[in-house]
């Protein structure tokens, strides 16, 4: 019999219980720091009972079998591997990375930031007072930037090979094959003294973004720090909220949102990606119920002004969330449409593998109950080699000036890099 209990906590203690639990215990974490609309609750998983491994030929079966199995959270990540096996595209790119992580637990925390307090539901009493026995002695702590960020940061694609790849993809956008892609680059670096929980801690404290995450698999530690939701269902009731449109900004001044929001190319790069979503969600959609009831919205996030929309729909009674998710894995925003043909190409450009990076993190609750983000502004450090890697990119459109993307680009990798690292 799982046992339940709240505990009223506010925001600055529970960080501090979240780091200790991280520390010092088997735990993921998917969380929402304070400020962001409609995004108030972290979730975190201690000691996992139960784990799938999800390679290439993994079945979507499989994983409903195990997401399903019993009811509670399950947490994970699909790789960006993972999609190029479902949309058929085939890859010679090397990685041991894993297509796929999930984990069941023993103990799920969930603080809700917006009402100050924690629910701990766990298999006995026991168990759930040691959390709020944790929880009642912990003080408010900072998080100073790690050491141990330091070697020369490598890429994967130079400025000039990257902008060469911006004019390939723009000849392959006038031939026909494509009308939108997203090219991305890999910044790698090697820091074998950094401790990674303590990046990914400073970075939730100093750059808050609605959808962080902390995953543990084998040796290799994933860092999230995603602003984009890539697709929840809240009962059955869908909403995806694709980002695509991007201005560098200190402040979210208002004549800068207006510049962005007034731009042809920022509105093509949006709306292309919405039609995409739509068309994706549509066949697990009842008839005529997708909408886009909010279209290009801005936030301030990472010293970037961003553009996004929402996509919802109400999904069929005959569907679940991993009908839903697979059908629109990986995420459109990170692709570009049509998606094959542009899943192609990046393949064919990129000299790099993705694996987690624009794949996506879950949190799977039920068949139509399921959170997930786009894993973009995310890491992976590898605790044998000590590599820190890190990936960017950004949307290429017909009118898209090569110079522009990469400063774009870089811009989106700051948050790991910290500002005024140039790659080697």
């Amino acid at each position: 019999m799982r046992c339940t209990q709240s505990f009223p906590i506010d925001s600055s203690r529970f960080d501090a219980l979240a780091a200790n639990l991280l520390r010092n215990r088997d735990a993921d974490m998917l969380a929402s720091p304070p400020g962001w609309e409609g995004e108030s609750r972290s979730l975190i998983g201690i000691d996992p009972t139960a784990e799938l491994l999800v390679r290439p030929e993994t079945a979507a079966q499989t994983i409903k079998d195990f997401a399903f199995a019993e009811p509670g959270p399950v947490l994970g990540f699909l790789s960006y591997t993972y999609g190029l096996g479902l949309r058929g595209v085939p890859s010679k790119k090397d990685s041991d990375f894993p297509a796929g992580h999930l984990k069941r637990y023993a103990l799920i925390v969930t603080h809700d930031h917006a009402t100050q307090r924690m629910t701990v539901s766990g298999p006995g009493e026991s168990s759930v007072r040691e959390i709020q026995k944790a929880a009642e002695a912990v003080a408010p702590i900072a998080f100073p930037r790690p050491n141990g960020l330091y070697g020369r940061v490598r890429a994967s694609l130079s400025r000039k090979a990257y902008m060469d790849g911006v004019r390939r993809t723009l000849e392959h956008i006038r031939d026909g094959w494509t009308y939108q892609l997203n090219l991305s680059l890999k910044l790698s670096r090697h820091c074998p003294d950094l401790d990674p929980l303590a990046l990914f801690l400073y970075l939730r404290n100093r750059h808050p973004a609605p959808f962080y995450g902390w995953f543990t698999s084998g040796a290799l530690r994933v860092l999230s720090a995603s602003p984009e939701r890539f697709l929840k269902l809240d009962d059955g009731q869908v909403l995806s909220q694709p980002i695509k449109g991007t201005m560098r900004a200190e402040t979210p001044a208002p004549e800068l949102v207006q510049r962005l929001t007034a731009s042809p190319k920022e509105d093509a790069e949006l709306s292309m990606i919405v039609d995409l979503i739509r068309n994706d969600i549509s066949a697990d959609c009842e008839y005529g119920s997708v909408r886009v009831p909010r279209h290009k919205a801005v936030f301030h996030v990472d010293r970037l002004l961003q553009m996004h929309s929402d996509v919802t729909g109400t999904l069929r009674r005959d569907r679940d969330c991993l009908d839903l998710l697979l059908n629109a894995f990986p995420g459109g925003s990170i692709t570009g449409c049509p998606k094959q043909s542009s899943m192609r190409i990046i393949d064919e450009l990129e000299p790099h593998a993705r694996d987690v990076y624009c794949g996506s993190l879950l949190a799977i609750h039920g068949p139509r109950d399921m959170d997930s983000s786009i894993a973009i502004r995310t890491a992976v450090f590898d605790t044998r080699s000590g590599m820190l890697d890190t990936w960017a990119g950004s949307g290429i459109v017909v009118d898209s000036d090569p110079e522009s993307e990469y400063l774009e680009t870089m811009a989106k990798a700051e948050k790991f890099l910290f500002p005024d690292e140039e790659p080697q």
